[in-house]
């Protein structure tokens, strides 16, 4: 690798705004902002929504009804349903 042109990796800590989770992670964001995790301090940037908050990976996800496309299509042209 090149030197002086890569940016820097440190530890930051990333943190949920919804749900005020912390997680301790690899990156080469910056912030102004600063925070303590586990004793050390560390640069803080906050995220609107992480695995901790996702509908997806808590469980709680929507899942829409199972007349989709394909019933709206046969509905419209007359086709059953088989």
């Amino acid at each position: 690798m090149q030197a002086g042109i890569h940016p820097e990796y440190q530890a930051v800590v990333f943190v949920d705004s919804t749900t005020g989770k912390k997680f301790l992670s690899g990156s080469t964001l910056t912030s102004n902002e600063t925070t303590e995790f586990e004793g050390k301090e560390y640069p803080m940037i906050r995220m609107d929504i992480t695995s901790d908050s996702h509908p997806f990976y808590t469980g709680k996800q929507k899942f829409t009804q199972a007349d989709g496309a394909v019933d709206k299509f046969n509905k419209k042209y007359g086709l059953k349903n088989n």
